[in-house]
């Protein structure tokens, strides 16, 4: 009888202990996400503020600030549906990066930019475009450039997008907007990518874009082979597109570190 007795007490003290340990780890997943979410919150507000006070004055100004309204929306239905901590994170993430459509228009109007801002996920691996660079691909002129001008309309901040470096800059066109949305770069993309950048200081190596394009070829060097493989992939990474930190595919990505500007208010 003693022996049943000390069974059941330590089945109830195993019992209790999960429980504890458990509740320990809800409370513990709930206070992250409330920070995680609270610090979001931070950028999406100053990312609002930032859109609604500032109107552009050249097309270049004018298309940043549209390009930063739209991450401020995606920013504030992923605040919405964050569910964990890695999804505020990358809610945090979409609002920086629209930050830096802001400070590029700020700089396209000749204001004061203000205070750096933290890197974005894969942007400094990235790198940045170093000099006016005009070349024709299959016909059609590309331009890409370390400044606005009236040929370079359109920003991008740096990063990965469907799994190739994307270096920050301004450009005639945003050619990376068609592999964000299908999460894939057709040969075209790496052809356009092998002449705007090859051999531009500021590109890391790392970023090889002429193996890139090596990549993207058939078996016989066919470019209209579209780089399909045995796995039917068609060769190119085709997981969850990046867009600055920005994924359609889910709230997957976490990371972020808060950071706080201080004093300057953008």
């Amino acid at each position: 009888m003693t022996a049943i007795v000390i069974i059941v007490i330590a089945l109830v003290v195993i019992v209790a202990a999960v429980w504890w340990s458990r509740q320990k780890a809800v409370a513990h997943q709930r206070n992250q996400l409330e920070d995680a979410k609270a610090e979001a919150r931070r950028w999406v507000e100053r990312l609002g503020g930032q859109v609604l006070n500032l109107v552009g004055t050249n097309e270049a100004a004018k298309q940043a600030l549209a390009d930063a309204a739209e991450r401020h929306g995606a920013a504030v239905s992923q605040l919405d549906q964050a569910r964990t901590a890695a999804q505020a994170r990358l809610t945090a993430e979409s609002a920086l990066e629209g930050l830096y459509y802001v400070r590029a228009a700020r700089i396209a109007m000749d204001m004061d930019p203000g205070p750096e801002l933290p890197d974005l996920s894969g942007q400094r691996g990235a790198g940045k475009v170093t000099e006016y660079r005009e070349v024709e691909v299959e016909g059609h002129p590309q331009v890409a450039s370390p400044n606005p001008t009236e040929q370079t309309p359109h920003y991008y901040p740096g990063g990965t997008v469907a799994g190739r470096p994307v270096p920050q800059g301004w450009y005639s066109e945003p050619w990376w907007k068609p592999a964000l949305v299908a999460g894939a770069w057709g040969v075209g993309s790496f052809v356009l990518m092998s002449a705007l950048f090859g051999g531009m200081a500021g590109i890391p190596a790392e970023a090889a874009y002429a193996d890139g394009f090596q990549d993207g070829l058939g078996a016989d060097g066919d470019p209209g082979m579209d780089g399909a493989d045995a796995g039917g992939d068609g060769g190119f990474d085709q997981g969850g597109f990046d867009q600055g930190g920005f994924d359609q595919g889910g709230f997957d990505q976490g990371g972020f570190d808060g950071f706080d500007i201080g004093g300057f208010d953008l």
